[in-house]
């Protein structure tokens, strides 16, 4: 884990963090966050769950000027406000070619004796045949899958550092990754996510029953 970790953790109220965390829409233009706060975010977002330990995601922050333009071309008109008032908007991406570089984290944690290279060579059998002849469907379920699971975990660690975001569908899919320089053919856009400070109380939303969407069995 990075050493930065928690360092600049504002709110570490569970209950808080989680349950009244909402969606914001109108940020306060005059609040910033910089770059080494904004990798510590990501640094601590990249502690999510991942499935066979591939860590399918990708991260694209547009907080320069330039950025943010680039990210508004994609978006559709009704998420203008989110860019024009946000400190930073963050690109989730899923990786359908992170299983290249897995033998990578797992040799690493060999090397450092976490695992026995007889577990290593288990897991490079167990799994990597299965990404290897996989489809591309399947490689592009997977890393949203993934990426998915680091977005909401990247949603709670914003609102830990004092911070407000909002989530975002709304763009161009076909277009973000050329926009931003990246294979479209490896990289599928997850979900946008803008972070700063609400400018006024957001609206709370109301939630169906947990009864009315879930079944036991």
């Amino acid at each position: 884990m990075p050493t930065t970790m928690t360092t600049n953790i504002k709110n570490n109220d569970f209950k808080d963090v989680v349950f009244n965390r909402q969606s914001v829409r109108q940020f306060d233009p005059t609040v910033k966050i910089d770059r080494e706060e904004l990798q510590t975010i990501i640094d601590e977002t990249i502690s999510a769950p991942s499935a066979c330990n591939l860590q399918s995601w990708h991260f694209v922050v547009a907080d320069s000027a330039d950025g943010k333009a680039k990210a508004k071309s994609v978006l559709m008109p009704f998420n203008y406000p989110q860019i024009d008032s946000c400190s930073a908007m963050i690109f989730v991406l899923g990786d359908t070619q992170s299983h290249l570089v897995y033998r990578d984290v797992w040799n690493k944690a060999c090397e450092e004796g976490r695992i026995t290279p007889e577990k290593r060579d288990q897991i490079f059998k167990t799994f990597l045949p299965m990404y290897e002849n996989a489809s591309p469907e399947f490689l592009q379920a997977d890393a949203m899958i993934d990426s998915s699971m680091a977005a909401m975990q990247l949603l709670l660690i914003a609102r830990a550092h004092g911070y407000d975001a909002n989530p975002i569908a709304g763009y161009a899919a076909d277009k973000v990754a050329t926009t931003f320089g990246l294979d479209a053919k490896r990289y599928v856009p997850v979900m946008a996510i803008t972070l700063g400070k609400a400018a006024s109380e957001p609206i709370t939303t109301t939630r169906y029953a947990g009864t009315q969407v879930t079944e036991f069995i």
